[in-house]
């Protein structure tokens, strides 16, 4: 099977792990710190704490921004933990509707804050598919409104923005690790930031709330986590990133050769990258017109019986049971229809030319098989 994305596990990364599981430490260790090092000088930003998923990086970052009892704006276009962590933090979630590329619409956020904000206790935007926000006007807003703003770039480590690194520029970024984004540390994430004070306080979360004093004398200033991550991660955290953009120049030789290939077809649209950004390629994407939404499942399921794997990303979260019980129905025009349209291609760098030449002739095969109908 031919997945939608996959890890780039070589023969360094073995050994590294392999160094790491011979060390005194498999946890608690130096490592951490090495990683926490690498990413800040990766990213462009002064500090960062490295947790065991991106999940428990969202929970402390809201946690630290003091959200309890407050509205957390963000997308609903994004797996569910970008919103449970907030509400695990003790925050309410309202969501801002989409543009057309999958992020978050700063028309409709500047908007919603016209109409009110003194009860917002952050911003959260995701990063769709490696491709940036509109990084420039949310952070203006959120300047002009005096509201943090948290950047869930889970999908984003290496992509850029104007130049610079995307999660870089919110009060707090966060990071995923799992297997199927830029880098991997089997699971795990990292929130990165330039206030110190902010991360300080995740780093005490992190593990417990707890401080060593002298000998063996500790103290429980905060009530914390076991969200620690192992040294044996860590080094493979570090020997990933030094892949990254390699990996991330090999997705995008993917990601052209679909563009090209896809240009002006009847069936669907690309999300096109604007100048000024690059992505990480983290996804691929594609839009099927009206016609075909009804379609969606012959089509996926045509892809799985040609053993290729393919995704749809996402399911608006508040079309999910917990959140119509939590907020009753809400339907958002443009995230609704994103995801009648959306499905993800295998993109990454595993894959061959001829692979993805095998998966645009598939993908049209089906799409010409549904029936002159759809012509």
């Amino acid at each position: 099977m031919l997945s939608y994305s996959h890890q780039n596990i070589d023969r360094s990364d073995i050994e590294v792990v392999s160094t790491a599981l011979k060390q005194d430490f498999l946890t608690g260790g130096k490592k951490i710190e090495e990683f926490e090092n690498a990413l800040c000088e990766y990213v462009g930003v002064k500090y960062a704490c490295v947790v065991n998923s991106a999940t428990s990086a969202l929970h402390l970052a809201y946690r630290v921004l003091n959200v309890n009892e407050k509205i957390v704006l963000t997308t609903p276009m994004t797996f569910v933990a970008t919103a449970n962590a907030a509400l695990m933090a003790g925050a309410k979630v309202e969501f801002i509707d989409i543009k057309d590329d999958g992020n978050i619409d700063p028309e409709k956020l500047e908007n919603r804050l016209k109409k009110d904000s003194k009860d917002i206790g952050a911003i959260c935007v995701v990063d769709f598919a490696g491709n940036s926000v509109e990084c420039d006007k949310i952070s203006a807003l959120a300047q002009t409104y005096n509201i943090p703003l948290l950047d869930d770039a889970s999908h984003a480590l290496g992509a850029l923005y104007k130049g610079e690194k995307v999660g870089s520029k919110g009060d707090l970024n966060i990071f995923s690790f799992h297997p199927v984004k830029p880098i991997t540390t089997f699971e795990g994430g990292a929130v990165v930031s330039n206030d110190k004070e902010k991360i300080e306080q995740i780093k005490l979360l992190r593990s417990h709330g707890i401080i060593k004093k002298r000998l063996w004398d500790s103290d429980m200033l905060s009530l914390g986590y076991n969200y620690r991550l192992s040294d044996v991660a860590c080094a493979l955290g570090i020997n990933q990133l030094k892949k990254l953009d390699t990996n991330i120049e090999k997705r995008e030789i993917i990601a052209q050769f679909y563009e090209k290939e896809f240009a002006q077809n009847p069936y669907f649209a690309t999300i096109k990258i604007k100048d000024y950004k690059k992505s990480s390629r983290h996804l691929y994407p594609i839009l099927f017109f009206p016609q075909f939404y009804c379609q969606k499942e012959e089509i996926f399921q045509a892809f799985i019986d040609a053993q290729i794997g393919v995704q749809v990303h996402y399911k608006p979260v508040y079309a999910f049971s917990f959140y119509k019980e939590l907020l009753g129905e809400i339907q958002l025009e443009n995230a609704d229809k994103f995801y009648k349209a959306e499905l993800s291609l295998p993109c990454h760098q595993e894959m061959s030319l001829q692979q993805a030449q095998f998966v645009r002739d598939k993908l049209f095969e089906i799409l010409e098989n549904l029936g002159p109908k759809h012509g």
